[in-house]
């Protein structure tokens, strides 16, 4: 069969998305694009948003106006949060965030009973081992993922994961070593660990070990790879973990902290489990610990009842901090979550205008720490050649353009940079005698 995916959300749902297509291909089925004629079309969504349940069942509906004999499965963290929303949807499968491998039976099943709907969703709560899937990237992608983590107990008052994904669980140590050297051997030159929240990695293991150990034995498998960590919790930031991670030469000095205010009263609200100061102090460890680290962050603002003073706190913070680069948010009502119950929710107009001044702030903390690497060289791996340029990054996700007549694809090359522009370094690229 002709099976089409079109996948939302994170990098777990994208590493999922590749693990569906390695199995599905396994067994004798073939790859085409979503826009194109296939006779399964599936949906891997994201319910990290109300606006993100919505674009999910746009997106079935569009593949049923546009193949109505084909089946169509919904599979992912809306179904698995929000089973009744499926009642009214044209699907024929409705599976949730676990046990991928029965998904694709369950797709081969579906076209057989041709407009049975089949639905299979159990209870996220009450898994207790990692499911083991083959990892990789998706096609034509350069750096591949290793998922290393699934699950979340934080319980953040804004979001609604924990319940889509179920308790902590950890992929065991051997099994990374294993996939890591894999990964390597079929040509990848960077891993990244991914999973709802690496931080917790070794949590539900109880020996002793946590991500800092995972870290080293993935290192130590695909050692020509470079290493990239996926986002991390401040407290995963201690002496030892840097002492430890700064002598790893394959690992990315790139590190996203998440934070998502820079208000001890707004972080108090969102059950978040660290403070202002707990934050400061992940940075600082970082800086003195590798030579200039990307130190990159999330920020929501305008969260239920956040005020003028609140938010000036915030942006001050995030002046102290000097982040390499910021991904920033208006606070997003999720239905289902203790904050889209909360007093004080801002308007639209208030969140749209806070998210405007705390970007101008983060384009300027950009622009300055890019521009520390003007005059030097990086070794750049290339993705991409767009706008006649080919397009890559450093191993801090520093993105790189410069011209060349080669292809560049899945290739590191030495750069010597010249300027910066907007968010991208522009350089000229090495002749090999200069590398």
């Amino acid at each position: 069969m002709k099976i089409a995916f079109c996948t939302l959300g994170c990098k777990v749902n994208q590493y999922e998305t590749q693990a569906l297509e390695q199995l599905f291909t396994a067994r004798g089925h073939v790859l085409v694009p979503f826009e194109g004629e296939a006779d399964v079309y599936i949906v891997n969504s994201c319910t990290v948003t109300a606006v993100s349940d919505k674009k999910s069942r746009q997106v079935v509906r569009q593949a049923r106006k546009r193949a109505p004999e084909a089946t169509i499965a919904l599979c992912g963290c809306y179904p698995q949060t929000h089973p009744s929303d499926m009642d009214g949807l044209p699907v024929d499968l409705v599976a949730g965030t676990g046990d991928r491998t029965q998904f694709v039976a369950l797709v081969e099943e579906a076209c057989a009973k041709r407009r049975e709907k089949i639905t299979a969703l159990d209870d996220a709560m009450g898994r207790r081992t990692f499911e083991l899937l083959p990892a990789g990237g998706l096609e034509g992608r350069t750096r591949a993922m290793l998922k290393v983590e699934d699950g979340c107990v934080n319980f953040c008052t804004y979001c609604i994961i924990p319940y889509a994904r179920g308790p902590v669980r950890s992929l065991p140590l051997t099994d990374a070593a294993a996939q890591g050297s894999k990964l390597a051997g079929e040509g990848y030159q960077e891993l990244v660990l991914t999973g709802i929240e690496i931080s917790s990695w070794g949590r539900d293991v109880r020996d002793g070990t946590s991500l800092i150990d995972l870290v080293e034995t993935v290192c130590a498998a695909a050692p020509g790879c470079r290493i990239r960590l996926g986002s991390l919790e401040p407290r995963t930031v201690t002496e030892d973990f840097c002492l430890r991670a700064a002598k790893l030469p394959n690992l990315c000095p790139h590190f996203h902290l998440s934070m998502q205010s820079g208000c001890d009263e707004v972080l108090k609200r969102m059950n978040r489990k660290y403070d202002t100061a707990r934050f400061l102090e992940s940075v600082e460890l970082l800086r003195k610990s590798f030579d200039r680290p990307a130190v990159t962050t999330d920020m929501i603002v305008g969260f239920p009842g956040e005020t003028e003073v609140e938010f000036t706190r915030s942006l001050d913070f995030i002046r102290r901090c000097a982040f390499a680069a910021m991904h920033i948010f208006p606070y997003s009502k999720r239905p289902g979550t203790p904050a889209a119950a909360m007093s004080g929710q801002l308007p639209g107009a208030v969140k749209e205008e806070r998210v405007r001044r705390a970007s101008e702030i983060a384009a300027q903390m950009e622009e300055d720490y890019l521009g520390q690497f003007v005059g030097r060289r990086e070794q750049v791996l290339f993705e991409e050649e767009r706008d006649g340029l080919w397009r890559g990054h450093t191993s801090r996700y520093c993105q790189v353009a410069a011209s060349s007549e080669e292809n560049l694809h899945n290739r590191l090359r030495s750069v010597q940079i010249t300027s910066v522009e907007k968010d991208c370094l522009l350089g000229e690229l090495l002749n090999l005698e200069n590398r």
